[in-house]
């Protein structure tokens, strides 16, 4: 009986602290956001080898009574992985900071830089939304951010710039792996249109990477006006709702998952029909999250379903399993579709007429 009661009490104190941990999630985000704000990962960076304590407080720009709590942010950093800690040389004790490959996706020059999607991510027009989300679950609203804001994310990006750049960093990322590995899902094009291009960062790297390819990006009039396109890159306003233009080849990266079964159903019709005005032949391309590709995977698999969620609580979209893409490909008039798992936790999903 004794020797249950312990059982049953190390079984309590472990699902408090599960609990815990869960209550202070917001502690890792936080704390991350304060290191971008901090300069951390480029003082550390710019420092050139591992960079002691003391060195790094007399680098920052903060109050002196604030000093004493630098080594307690840095602690709860390095237990997340954004830093490690190195000796300063071989026949030295003392140890400094260094960055890994978490931090390195941070650093302001690094044109890969995560931070303008982390900084969007974790501002207040976007947290608070997520306070209303019991709220949401029993009102009419179509997203707790419209619960939130009086009004659809759509219709707060139009006025807000930040919320429109914050994926361009994201998008040379991704452009950059599908030139390399995918360098076949080109070929033998003449032209393609990517719908919700934006400013262009995938298509300039697509147009420059593949010269012989006529590249469109395809976006709403206010977001391509002004743009200037290139040799074979132009920019077209539109609404991909209505009609997109006439191509070989449609790309669609990171779209569909803003978006309800209905609505993407519309706009593969109107890809399908843009492909049909150039002939037999054709294809969509899409880069988006396939749920479940990352199977046995906690972190994986734990970072699909938080999209999921974002989704829902900002877009009234979601993220999809392969049968709920088939559904989609198939209840538009697609015949087939290939997938393709090598951008981690999307995967690069080629349908075809």
């Amino acid at each position: 009986m004794e020797l249950f009661k312990e059982e049953y009490a190390a079984k309590l104190l472990k699902a408090q602290t599960h609990i815990w941990n869960h209550i202070f999630n917001f502690v890792n985000s936080m704390s991350l956001k304060c290191a971008i704000g901090l300069g951390l990962p480029d003082i550390i960076h710019n420092h050139g080898k591992p960079m002691p304590l003391s060195q790094l407080i007399s680098a920052l720009s903060i109050h002196p009574s604030k000093t004493h709590c630098v080594n307690r942010l840095m602690c709860i950093l390095i237990h997340s992985g954004f830093f490690a800690q190195r000796k300063v040389s071989e026949n030295e004790l003392e140890e400094g900071y260094v960055l890994t490959d978490s931090s390195i996706l941070l650093l302001k020059d690094n044109p890969l830089s995560v931070t303008p999607f982390l900084l969007v991510m974790l501002d207040p027009i976007l947290t608070k939304p997520w306070h209303d989300l019991a709220t949401w679950f029993q009102n009419e609203n179509p997203t707790p951010f419209d619960t939130t804001h009086g009004m659809t994310f759509w219709e707060y990006a139009g006025n807000e710039p930040k919320l429109n750049h914050s994926l361009e960093s994201d998008a040379r990322l991704v452009t950059t792996l599908v030139i390399e590995k995918c360098k076949g899902v080109f070929k033998d094009l003449k032209s393609l249109v990517d719908v919700g291009g934006g400013t262009g960062t995938v298509a300039k790297a697509i147009a420059k990477a593949f010269p012989l390819v006529e590249c469109t990006v395809f976006d709403l009039p206010h977001v391509v006006e002004g743009l200037q396109g290139s040799e074979n890159l132009k920019y077209v306003g539109g609404d991909m709702f209505e009609t997109i233009p006439p191509t070989d080849a449609i790309l669609l990266k990171w779209i569909m998952h803003d978006w309800s079964d209905e609505e993407c159903i519309k706009i593969l019709k109107n890809c399908k029909e843009a492909l049909a005005i150039k002939g037999k032949g054709g294809k969509v391309i899409i880069i988006d999250i396939m749920m479940e590709n990352e199977k046995g995977d906690y972190e994986s698999v734990e970072t699909q379903l938080f999209f999921d969620m974002l989704m829902m609580v900002l877009v009234n979209g979601k993220e999809r399993n392969e049968k709920e893409w088939a559904e989609l490909i198939f209840s538009s008039g697609f015949s087939d579709y290939k997938i393709t798992p090598v951008l981690g936790l999307r995967s690069l999903i080629e349908i075809y007429p």
